[in-house]
Formats: C-alpha cells, sequence, structure tokens
C-alpha cells in the first residue's frame, strides 16, 4: 500500500533511454526529486511524495539502470551529463516548465549539472548529502593511502569495486545501506534499499563507474557551481559515512547557499529522517515559514485537546469518547478536535464530535492492514512495520495541525506515528502529549521465527530508548488495564522486564469499556428492544472495525445449519461493521446480517453467546457484561495471540478456539456447548474512564 498512487505516470525517449517518470498532485510550484545512484530507484523518495504533493507538483524519476527505467549496457549512456538530461527530458514530458529539483547523494551533482545548463528550468536546487568528487578531503575509511585509521571501515569499503560485486552482489548491497545508515534501529530503511538494489544488479552499476566524466577537473566543477544563478540549500549529515561534510560545506560555500548540518544523521536524511527533511524542502519551495492567519493572547484562548484515535477497530474509539466524556465533566468548555480515519470518523460524526478537515489527508490504515491479511492471519508486527510509508505520511498530517494551531493536549490513543516521530523529533512537541494504549511490548509469533524475534526486540530496545532519552515528550503515558494485565517475559534479550518496566513508566486506568453500566443493565429490556423473545437463543458474530475478519464470519454462516439442529430456536446475528458490505455474504435463512451497528455493546450484552476476533475491546466489553462468548485469534497477530488471552485468562472470560479449528461441525459443536451457559468473570472496573480524563485534566 502507497500512501500517495501516482496521478500519471510515463517513459521519456530520451537518447535511446527510456526514462521513467511518475507524477503526484499539482499546483503552481513543482518538486523534481531527482535520482541517487542508480542502486535504487525513485522509491528513496516515498516518505517524500505523500506530504510534498499535498503542497505542490511533484515529479519523481527512476534512474537509468533501475526502477522503470532502461537498463543500457553502454557505459555512454551512463554519464551524469545523461543523467542531467533525463531531468529536463521529463519536465519536457510532463509540460513542466520550470521546478525546484532536489538531489540525493550523485543525484545532486547532476541536478546542480541541469540547472546550471538549463538555468531558465530550475527555480532552485535542494542538494542532499551532495557526492561530488574532489570538494574535500574523502573519508579515511575510502582514501586507500590511509586506512589505519578505521581498518574495518577501510576493509568494508574495499567491497566498493565491480570484482566484489559479481561476487556477492546482496552481500555487498547489504553492507553498503548499512553503512549510508548508522543510526540505530535503521532496520527498514536498510531493508527498503536492499530491496530496491536488487532490482538491478551488478552489470548496471558497472556500466554507471565505468561512464566517461562529463565535467573533467575539479576548476571546472568549482566554476560551475560559483555559475548557478538559483537559489540553493544543502542538508548535510554529521555522521555521513559516504560523503564526508566537508563536501556539503564547499558545495554551499560555492553556490552561495544555505547550509543546514544534521548532526547524528547519515547519508539518507530522506530516509531516515523525513520530518525534518519534508518541513525544510516545503519551506525553501514557498520562500517562507507560512504565519498563523490568526493570533490570540494565550490566556484568551479556549482549551483545545486534538484527539487521535488508533482505526484498527472501533473499541479505542469508543473508549476514547468515553474519556472525553469524562474530560468536559472536569474541564467544561475544553474544545476537541478529531483526527481520526474511517470508520472511526462515522462514529464520531454520529456522536457530534468534531473530525478536524485534516483528516482527510490521512492514508488509510485500516486498508494497509487488510492488504496484509491472508485469511484469518495477519502478522501485525510486520504489518505495521510495512506500514512506515503511510505512518510518515500521516504524521506530517499531524505535524501541519499542530504547527498551524496551538493545542494545550495532544492524546494519542495508540497513535503510532505520532509517538514515534515525536520521540524521533522531539523539538517539535509544542503541547502537552499524553499516550495510551491498552499492551505494552512488540512479541514474535512462532510464525515469525528468529528474525522476527530479533526485530520485535530492536523495535523494543529504540521504544526504550525513546523513552528513556527524552521522559518529558510523553507528559502522561497511561496503560488501560490493571498491572495484572501485563504479560510476562522480556521486551528481548538484554532489555528488561516487561511488568516491571511498564510498572515505572504507565499509570494504571483500569479498563475502559467506552459505555456506562446503564445501557446494559436492564438485559430483558434491550432483548425486547431488539425484538428477541425470552426463549430465542441468540448467537451474535461480530468481527469488529476492518474487513479482516471476513473469513471468521463466513465460518460462522457455514456453521449454522448444524448449530441450529443442535440448539432450538437459535438465532444468528452476524453484524459485519462498517468496511464490509453485508451483501457480499450469503446468509442462510434464520441469519440476519447487518452492516455497521453504532450500539454493538447493547447486541452482544443481550445475547446468549457471542462468537468474535481475539480484539481486546469487544472481548472485555462481552467480560464487562458477563456474557459467553467464544474468541477466534487471528494467527500471527501478536496482540490478539498473546496480550488479549493473557488479559481474558485473568477474568477467566470467553473460550478460545483456533481458526482451524471452526469447520462447521466443530464451530456447531462450541456454540451448542457455551450458549447461554452461566459465567462468573471478575468484574471489570467501571470507573476506568473517570480515572484516566483525571489523568488528562491534570496536563491543562
Amino acid at each position: 500500500m502507497r500512501a500517495r498512487e501516482p496521478d500519471a505516470e510515463g517513459w521519456v525517449d530520451h537518447d535511446g533511454v527510456k526514462v521513467g517518470y511518475a507524477v503526484y498532485g499539482s499546483g503552481d510550484r513543482t518538486v523534481l526529486l531527482a535520482p541517487s545512484w542508480l542502486v535504487v530507484d525513485a522509491r528513496i523518495w516515498k516518505l517524500q511524495v505523500a506530504y510534498l504533493s499535498r503542497h505542490f507538483r511533484v515529479i519523481t524519476v527512476d534512474p537509468r539502470g533501475n526502477g522503470r527505467s532502461d537498463r543500457p549496457a553502454d557505459p555512454a549512456a551512463y554519464t551524469d551529463r545523461a543523467h542531467a538530461g533525463d531531468l529536463v527530458a521529463v519536465l519536457d514530458a510532463a509540460g513542466v516548465d520550470r521546478a525546484t529539483v532536489v538531489g540525493l547523494s550523485r543525484g545532486a551533482w547532476r541536478a546542480a549539472l541541469a540547472a546550471s545548463e538549463h538555468p531558465e528550468r530550475f527555480t532552485g536546487l535542494v542538494a542532499i548529502a551532495p557526492r561530488v568528487a574532489g570538494l574535500a578531503p574523502p573519508l579515511p575509511e575510502r582514501a586507500v593511502f590511509d586506512f589505519e585509521a578505521d581498518r574495518e571501515h577501510y576493509e568494508g569499503w574495499q567491497k566498493y569495486n565491480r570484482h566484489s560485486w559479481r561476487r556477492d552482489y546482496p552481500g555487498f548491497v547489504e553492507w553498503f545501506f548499512a553503512t549510508l545508515l548508522p543510526e540505530p534501529h535503521s532496520t527498514k530503511q536498510i531493508e527498503d534499499c536492499v530491496s530496491w538494489a536488487l532490482e538491478t544488479g551488478p552489470e548496471a552499476l558497472i556500466a554507471g563507474e565505468d561512464a566517461p566524466e562529463s565535467v573533467p577537473g575539479l576548476p571546472a566543477v568549482e566554476a560551475l557551481l560559483r555559475g548557478l544563478r538559483c537559489p540553493v540549500l544543502v542538508i548535510h549529515g554529521e555522521d555521513d559515512r559516504c560523503v564526508p561534510i566537508g563536501v556539503g560545506e564547499r558545495f554551499a560555500e560555492l553556490t552561495g547557499g544555505r547550509l543546514v548540518r544534521m548532526a547524528g544523521a547519515g547519508h539518507l536524511p530522506p530516509a531516515r529522517h523525513p520530518v525534518p527533511v519534508n518541513r525544510w524542502l516545503r519551506d525553501f519551495v514557498t520562500g517562507s515559514t507560512p504565519a498563523p492567519r490568526r493570533w490570540t493572547r494565550a490566556l484568551d484562548r479556549p482549551r483545545r485537546v486534538l484527539y487521535l484515535s488508533s482505526p484498527i477497530g472501533l473499541g479505542h474509539a469508543r473508549r476514547d469518547l468515553a474519556i472525553v466524556a469524562e474530560l468536559r465533566r472536569l474541564r467544561p468548555g475544553v474544545q476537541v478536535d478529531w483526527l481520526a480515519q474511517h470508520p472511526v470518523t462515522a462514529l464520531l460524526s454520529a456522536r457530534g464530535e468534531h473530525v478536524h478537515p485534516a483528516s482527510r489527508w490521512l492514508a488509510s490504515e485500516s486498508r494497509h492492514m487488510e492488504a496484509e491479511a491472508h485469511g484469518h492471519d495477519l502478522p501485525a508486527f510486520a504489518a505495521i512495520r510495512r506500514m512506515d510509508e503511510i505512518l510518515a505520511a500521516n504524521f506530517m498530517v499531524f505535524a501541519d495541525l499542530a504547527e498551524q494551531r496551538r493545542y494545550d493536549l495532544w492524546v494519542g490513543d495508540e497513535a503510532w506515528e505520532v509517538d514515534h516521530f515525536l520521540h524521533e523529533n522531539p523539538e517539535l512537541k509544542t503541547a502537552a502529549y499524553a499516550w495510551l494504549t491498552d499492551f505494552v511490548g512488540w512479541l514474535p509469533t512462532a510464525g515469525g521465527g528468529p528474525a522476527e524475534a530479533a526485530l520485535t526486540a530492536d523495535h523494543n530496545a529504540e521504544m526504550i530508548e525513546h523513552i528513556e532519552r527524552f521522559p518529558r515528550v510523553r507528559d502522561r503515558a497511561l496503560f488501560v488495564g490493571d498491572r495484572e494485565d501485563i504479560v510476562a517475559g522480556v521486551f528481548g534479550p538484554g532489555l528488561p522486564a516487561i511488568a516491571g518496566w511498564t510498572e515505572r513508566h504507565y499509570d494504571f486506568t483500569g479498563y475502559v469499556t467506552g459505555f456506562p453500566p446503564a445501557d446494559i443493565a436492564d438485559r430483558p429490556a434491550v432483548r425486547a428492544e431488539l425484538g428477541w423473545g425470552p426463549h430465542d437463543r441468540v448467537c451474535v458474530v461480530a468481527v469488529g472495525g476492518t474487513a479482516v475478519g471476513v473469513h471468521l464470519l463466513r465460518r460462522a454462516l457455514a456453521a449454522y445449519p448444524s448449530a441450529a439442529r443442535q440448539v432450538p430456536g437459535l438465532r444468528m446475528v452476524v453484524v459485519t461493521g462498517p468496511r464490509l458490505d453485508p451483501a457480499e455474504l450469503a446468509a442462510p435463512p434464520g441469519v440476519e446480517v447487518h452492516g455497521y451497528l453504532p450500539d454493538l455493546h447493547r447486541l452482544l450484552a443481550a445475547a446468549d453467546l457471542a462468537v468474535v476476533q481475539g480484539g481486546l475491546s469487544t472481548t472485555m466489553e462481552l467480560t464487562a457484561a458477563g456474557r459467553p462468548f467464544l474468541y477466534v485469534p487471528l494467527e500471527n497477530h501478536f496482540e490478539q495471540q498473546s496480550h488479549v488471552p493473557h488479559r481474558l485468562a485473568r477474568y477467566g472470560a470467553g473460550r478460545r478456539i483456533a481458526f482451524a479449528d471452526t469447520g462447521p461441525e466443530q464451530l456447531a459443536r462450541a456454540v451448542a456447548e457455551e450458549i447461554g451457559r452461566t459465567v462468573r468473570y471478575r468484574p471489570v472496573a467501571t470507573d476506568g474512564a473517570a480515572r484516566a480524563a483525571r489523568r488528562l485534566a491534570e496536563l491543562f
């Protein structure tokens, strides 16, 4: 899934080489994202495209030798001048007269060459980690005459040759991008770059390295840079292990440009540090930082909350609404803006809440998770990890909104993108910030193997490092549950125990059901309201706010005829939720199928049995209502396979069934065994929302 799909794609034939390009967005200003070295294609800019295309027309170009472009064998096709000419040819093909060009590494030099030879076509140049030979002394590890300063890096750079590429190209690219991304916890960026590099091969790289020089000699290079007529911005990481920062300094000096130094950053800031890079690009293209349209004295401003509720399941939204209701009681007049996605927006709008218009810019996380699922199998950790492009795009929506309007408090209920990027960019924190979650700890599943165990440990380590290093980013961290609800075990090898660490860093609210107890107090009245007679045996089947549960719904429908024979008077009510069309399900006689029901909790509380997925919100609603239920966790979903069963076991609630055991006869037998069973669960606290609201109110 992409955060933004191209509005147009095409190829241009330049000197007999087909060069692929894509166009995103529209506007009076155009940003041309030039290709870098041909070892990666235009996807190196994936964390910039969605954000910049909201403000400008954006054009990306695949380099000769990778992506959708041709891979010529002749080295003469890979000269810097040929690459620079591709940029102009793409502008012509896209019907663009002038653009700001952004280049990374080698792409920065080629962009400068294009701007020099076609000054009328370029309104500005951004050079990120520009690689221009001779502008500064090379790094010691890349200078063959001095490797004692850093033998390990020197020996690594000896892989930068055609023999190494032909002998072990995958090994080279893994080493290369690990070197370009020295920042800790860069596994996803490294994996992306390696995967793109493997779409070309050593022969293309060798042909590119054998290309003749287009601008021979350092004096000619410096003269070209001095002669640039457009504004220039240079961005360079101080920990760049490929191109020394001295090159960026000299590039800025020669062009009269402004230099931004990034402490602790490597060679690929657009991939590893997208938030500041995106903002600097925006400001450079527009020529200034936009001022607010209206300023109000601080003491005259109403209390404002920006609330972000996770779109993965509607239980988050229901509990967040309950917390906000209590918050309004404690702080009358507080104004709440919701930054949310469908299907949460449907629930909020139905409750009369204000959904901020910027919500329309959010890329769909639900759609991504649905695309990652296969059958009743959703590798949740891997899916969230692969959602990086969407999360970065969505954080930029939040960051723009937080910049444009001042809030007293930001609340993120499992708003992973906000929590991660605020800790990566703590200088962006301009309001009190509260974080809510009902689980702590990314856990590997059996299906993920050792690789997933290593990756979850790395993810946990980064989270722990964020919290320990920047404890004031989170003004409140609220665990929606009790201490006993925390799973046992450690975050990973050499990392703390999950329970002990969580107790030190979280306040505990008790569970928040999202509905007042009075809603379900009179169960016979609710049944009568729903048209269920006293002798009806009602089984409700529901799967939450995404379309992932469609396979469980179909299993339940297939089991109904057999279950009806075993349970006299059985009625089955299937609730598809907001992202499944009820018409897609073939229901046998005796089964009602409904779409989204805003008061689903009342049906669950009135039912004689429920069949649900393993999501925490629905299962805890059933626990609070004291109803028997079967729950079928998604395979390889670490939360449904570990965190939720641990909590339900503490309450003595529910009967767990593996999806493999939900064949028609098996599921029918389980329904017959459980329906109407008297249960004795541990009571669920009813004051969780009030406790959470009190902790939030303290932040005003």
